[in-house]
């Protein structure tokens, strides 16, 4: 089992015919994804690494029978790329493009959840289930099977996180790649819960940075209703206050969305919080053996 990918997600690439589309659709697929359509208006009837490609989403859906999405259309048009999936009928838009205005994702937030659908993203790897089905753009290297499930607001520093895991000998079951905008579509709260239910998750790493209060809201909710072992990991603790860090979402302000408020969160919530990156794997193999003893 595994969390909102399986073998039955069916995969279609808006943005398909573009460089970035092309390139991860055919990573997508030698991942073992069913990449079964793509979508760029205009180039209906051409194929894409094998994949066809239609002019709308509603198209690709009723040929296909796609049930998920993976945006990689500009900016300026991703807004009218998500309102189209969801009309269309997809239940999971992986948004992996960057600098979408605020606004604009203040609409496909609350279009998208009005309508029964989840966003991950936008400006996120998206999510992966190593033999499975991978919607985004993580590397596949990094990737085995195992029970770890991974959570994160941060892309390339989940890429070492999850790798390490790896090469400690342990796997994952599911990586979500929340995003680092302001707005996202998925939570650290909304992803906790479903992590709780896979009986294939034995622990969760939840990676967090500053800015905003989310990974403080995680630490409540673990507190109150995760009953796994969590390991975190909070970037940023060298971070100025009132200065951007990487991410549109990683601002301190005010004295709230420090790393500081957040480790004593998390620590606070049960959490084992490592002070650098390379701890977690040996943080996580310990857990795992402490959970099995018990």
């Amino acid at each position: 089992m595994s969390v909102l990918v399986d073998a039955g997600t069916k995969v279609v690439v808006q943005g398909i015919t573009g460089h970035q589309g092309t390139v991860h659709t055919r990573q997508m697929k030698l991942f073992g994804t069913a990449v079964v359509a793509g979508v760029t208006p205009g180039k209906a009837g051409s194929t894409v690494e094998g994949t066809p490609v239609f002019d709308s989403v509603r198209d690709a859906v009723e040929r296909t029978g796609a049930n998920a999405s993976c945006i990689f259309v500009p900016a300026p048009y991703a807004q009218d790329a998500l309102l189209e999936s969801v009309d269309a009928g997809i239940r999971l838009a992986v948004i992996v493009t960057e600098h979408i205005p605020f606004h604009d994702m203040l609409v496909m937030y609350h279009y998208a959840r009005s309508r029964g659908a989840r966003i991950i993203g936008p400006n996120c790897p998206g999510i992966a289930a190593p033999g499975t089905a991978k919607v985004g753009i993580t590397p596949n290297v990094v990737f085995r099977p195992g029970r770890v499930g991974v959570i994160s607001r941060s892309g390339t520093l989940t890429y070492e996180i999850v790798n390490g895991i790896k090469e400690h000998g342990l796997g994952q079951s599911t990586c979500i790649g929340l995003g680092g905008d302001p707005v996202v579509g998925t939570s650290f709260v909304d992803a906790l819960p479903l992590f709780e239910a896979d009986p294939d998750t034995d622990l969760v790493v939840l990676v967090g940075e500053i800015g905003g209060t989310a990974e403080e809201d995680a630490a409540d909710y673990i507190r109150q209703h995760f009953s796994k072992p969590v390991v975190a990991y909070i970037a940023g603790r060298s971070a100025p206050p009132g200065k951007r860090m990487g991410h549109a979402g990683a601002i301190i302000s005010r004295g709230r969305g420090t790393a500081a408020t957040k480790v004593a969160a998390l620590e606070a919530a049960g959490a084992t919080v490592a002070r650098f990156p390379y701890e977690i794997p040996d943080l996580v193999a310990a857990a795992l053996r402490d959970g099995a003893r018990r």
